[in-house]
């Protein structure tokens, strides 16, 4: 189970998170975990050791660019994947395509984010290693997907499966206990993406031990 921590911009401290994301990765062997701090704190992250993903990377290649992310420079910040198309920082289609094409070029796994199963199967045909569904109005709120409405989540592993079967499924929204990782893989996902459960906690190392114990 792949477990993906985003801290978005919340103000907590990225080093420490990411001191408890490589502890708790290192002391189990039935989860992935990582996480993904904001931009300007990937280096700094990434030399934890904890595996470090970016929240985003822009449809561009080296050149005139002021103020876009460049896959090449995330990379080389030490970033091994990167989100796109999360639902607070939504692209069109072809610009999540470009995003794709872009992290794939310089090395970076990807998962595209989107709101429901007809997206996902949309974003699965751009040929991402992995597809994240999170309806947005379940985001933040403590009520994960799987509880709230497993449909999507079974929906959005078979609209993945009928594109690509190589593309991984994961579900995001609400998570923010290890019986809600549980309850994503039975529904079939490989792994979750979770937020403020571990970036507002006051114990992270806390927060994520309790999500990988019952796996």
């Amino acid at each position: 189970m792949f477990i993906l921590v985003n801290l978005k911009t919340y103000p907590c401290d990225p080093v420490a998170v990411a001191e408890a994301v490589r502890d708790v990765d290192e002391s189990t062997d039935v989860a992935r975990v990582a996480v993904a701090p904001q931009a300007t704190h990937l280096e700094r992250v990434a030399e934890t050791g904890a595996e470090t993903w970016a929240q985003h990377v822009d449809p561009i290649d080296y050149g005139s660019n002021t103020g876009h992310t460049l896959a090449e420079t995330v990379a080389d910040a030490g970033a091994v994947g990167t989100l796109i198309n999360h639902s607070e920082r939504r692209l069109k289609l072809a610009d999540v395509d470009g995003a794709v094409e872009a992290a794939d070029r310089a090395g970076l796994e990807t998962v595209v984010c989107a709101n429901n199963p007809a997206q996902i199967g949309a974003a699965a045909a751009l040929e991402p290693d992995a597809v994240a569904v999170e309806p947005p109005e379940l985001i933040g709120t403590g009520t994960p997907v799987s509880q709230a409405d497993p449909e999507i989540v079974e929906g959005a592993v078979a609209a993945a499966a009928n594109v690509d079967s190589d593309v991984s499924v994961l579900c995001g929204a609400g998570i923010s206990t290890g019986d809600d990782v549980v309850a994503a893989g039975e529904l079939g996902s490989e792994g979750v993406l979770l937020a403020s459960g571990v970036a507002k906690a006051d114990d992270p190392t806390a927060a994520l031990s309790d999500l990988v114990d019952p796996l």
